[in-house]
C-alpha cells in the first residue's frame, strides 16, 4: 500500500497550497490600510466580529501573524506590509472592473465626505463647489485641525481631508495642493502708531498681538523664517478662527500672521496693511490626502480631480 506521505517514487510529497480566499484579501488589505478592524469593519459592511474571524483564518493559512493588536487599532508585522505590497494593485484593479454592486448604478453615490481646515475651506473650497454639484455629487464638509481629521480619515468617516502636513507612513496617500504663504499684518491706525518701522521687530512690542493660539505656531514660525530668531511674548487676544483673528485685526486690536489667501481682499482694499514683504516669506504646504487604492464612491476622484485643478487658483 503506497504511503499517503510518499510520491509514487517513495520521496516525500509535496503539499499544494490552497489558493487564498480573494474576500479575506480584501478585509486584510483593509485592515492594512485603516490600521483598525473597527475601521475595516465600517468600510466593508461587516461585524468587528467577523473581520477578526476573516484576518485570523488568513493567518493560521499563511502561518504566521499579520498584526500586532494595540491600544489603539493594530501595526503591521512584516509580512503584512509584503503581502499588502503584492496584492494591492490586483485588487484594486478587480475592483475597478467588477463595478458597482448590481442595482448599484441606479442608486445614487453616496456623498463624499470631505475634511480640512475651516478658513481654506471657506475661503477657497466652499466657492467654488458648483460644478461638482451640478455633476451630481453630494458632499459633507467638516472643518477642523489636521492631526484629527487624518486619523477620522484612517479609520473611515472622511474620503479626503486636506492636510496642513504631509502624514507619515504607507497607510495614507497624499498629493500636494497648494502652497500657503504666510504675512505679517496689521491695520493701518496701528501701522500709523509704528514709532520706528526701520526698526519693525521692536516697535511691534508696543502693538497688541493677535493671534490663532496661546503658543503661537503660526506667528513664530515666520519670526524664526523671516527674522531668524525666536519671538518671545504673551499674545494679548488669542481665537482659535483665523477669520476671527482677520477680524480683530481689521477693527485696530493689533497685528498678527495670516495665510496671504485669507487677507489678500483686505489687502487690496487697505483695511490690512503689509507691514513687511520679506524675499523669502515663510511658505506651508497643503496635501490632499486619501486612503490608497480605489474608492467604491466614483465621487471621491472627481472631488480629488477637481479640488487640484481647481487649487492652482487658489
Amino acid at each position: 500500500m503506497r504511503d499517503r506521505n510518499t510520491n509514487g517514487s517513495g520521496e516525500p510529497a509535496r503539499s499544494v497550497a490552497a489558493p487564498l480566499d480573494l474576500n479575506l484579501l480584501r478585509t486584510f488589505l483593509t485592515v492594512h490600510r485603516t490600521g483598525s478592524f473597527t475601521a475595516a469593519a465600517r468600510l466593508l459592511g461587516l461585524s468587528q466580529p467577523t473581520v477578526t474571524t476573516q484576518i485570523r483564518s488568513l493567518e493560521r493559512q499563511l502561518g504566521h501573524e499579520l498584526f500586532e493588536r494595540q491600544a489603539r487599532g493594530v501595526t503591521p508585522a512584516p509580512h503584512a506590509d509584503e503581502l499588502a505590497a503584492r496584492i494591492v494593485r490586483p485588487l484594486d484593479e478587480l475592483a475597478a472592473v467588477a463595478g458597482p454592486a448590481d442595482g448599484a448604478d441606479d442608486a445614487p453615490a453616496e456623498p463624499v465626505h470631505l475634511a480640512g481646515p475651516a478658513e481654506l475651506l471657506s475661503r477657497c473650497v466652499l466657492p467654488g463647489l458648483s460644478p461638482l454639484v451640478d455633476a451630481g455629487v453630494r458632499l459633507r464638509i467638516t472643518p477642523g485641525l489636521t492631526e484629527p481629521l487624518l486619523e477620522d480619515l484612517r479609520a473611515g468617516r472622511h474620503d479626503l481631508v486636506i492636510a496642513t502636513f504631509r502624514p507619515r507612513g504607507r497607510a495614507l496617500t497624499a498629493l500636494p495642493l497648494t502652497d500657503e504663504e504666510f504675512v505679517l499684518v496689521t491695520s493701518p491706525t496701528q501701522a500709523r502708531r509704528l514709532t520706528s518701522p526701520a526698526r519693525l521687530q521692536a516697535a511691534l512690542h508696543a502693538v497688541p498681538l493677535v493671534a490663532y493660539a496661546e503658543d503661537l505656531p503660526i506667528v513664530r514660525r515666520y519670526w524664526r523664517h523671516v527674522f531668524g530668531g525666536r519671538l518671545v511674548r504673551q499674545p494679548e487676544v488669542t481665537m482659535p478662527d483665523l477669520n476671527a483673528v482677520k477680524a480683530a485685526v481689521v477693527g485696530g486690536t493689533g497685528f498678527t500672521v495670516l495665510p496671504r489667501y485669507l487677507c489678500a481682499a483686505e489687502l487690496a482694499s487697505g483695511s490690512l496693511v503689509l507691514l513687511h514683504d520679506p524675499e523669502d516669506p515663510p511658505i506651508n504646504t497643503s496635501f490632499l490626502v486619501q486612503r490608497p487604492g480605489t474608492s467604491g464612491n466614483p465621487h471621491v476622484a472627481v472631488v480629488r480631480d477637481h479640488l487640484l485643478a481647481a487649487a492652482r487658483d487658489w
